[in-house]
């Protein structure tokens, strides 16, 4: 009796592989090129679906010198320097910053800091982050910087509040920048005792000052503190 079940079960598995197959290949050769009417004059080119993954009229290559100048020439761009230029003035008119300064930027996004100097006739600019946007920007991870102890003038930490270890991030900054020169570092906009807990990574400066600024249309406070000489 399970013999007449097992048989019977097997012919209408195949039955039904038989009908799946069938209707595949019905399938197969009535799907269309495209969802609208071939016969369309006004018919457009990305209407028809493409046959492979090489069937597509590639865009074409636009050279990065192109492309950063679409994107210095807008609106936003020039507001974001104009802000890292006042910054910088700020400093500048401290003495904390001089056009023949070696400057870092960490955290320098896509380079507003650094078009901000070079307009200002600083020269000797390096800038990293984590995704390179030459040629302003290059690759480099804000808790591991890449550089000797004390080769810059001035170190600035765009985002400090956003970092995931504060204190490696002050203490790369804090190592990179030459006795007697300016660590500078922004976070979100805070209070005297936000202020003084920041203050507290730095174990090699003593606090200068304190300002809320607007960078890159953000409300920031900006704080300044002096590497002390090892001698």
């Amino acid at each position: 009796m399970e013999r007449h079940v097992q048989v019977f079960l097997n012919r209408i598995s195949y039955a039904f592989i038989a009908i799946a197959t069938l209707i595949f290949f019905f399938l197969y050769l009535h799907i269309p090129d495209t969802c609208f009417d071939p016969s369309d004059p006004k018919l457009k080119p990305h209407s028809r679906f493409p046959k492979s993954t090489c069937d597509f009229t590639h865009r074409s290559y636009v050279p990065i010198e192109q492309r950063n100048h679409r994107i210095w020439s807008t609106k936003t761009w020039t507001s974001a320097v104009s802000s890292y230029t006042s910054l910088f003035k700020a400093l500048q008119a401290q003495n904390y910053l001089l056009n023949q300064s070696r400057v870092l930027i960490s955290s320098a996004g896509a380079g507003h800091g650094v078009q901000a100097l070079y307009e200002m006739g600083v020269e000797d600019v390096t800038a990293v982050e984590l995704v390179e946007s030459p040629p302003l920007v290059t690759r480099g991870d804000p808790h591991n910087l890449p550089f000797f102890d004390g080769v810059f003038d001035l170190g600035l930490g765009v985002y400090l509040d956003r970092s995931l270890f504060p204190s490696r991030y002050v203490d790369q900054i804090e190592r990179t920048v030459r006795g007697g020169g300016v660590c500078v570092v922004t976070v979100e906009e805070c209070g005297s005792q936000e202020v003084k807990d920041i203050v507290k990574l730095f174990k090699k400066s003593r606090f200068i000052d304190a300002k809320d600024v607007v960078l890159a249309g953000e409300k920031r406070t900006r704080i300044v503190m002096r590497v002390k000489s090892p001698f």
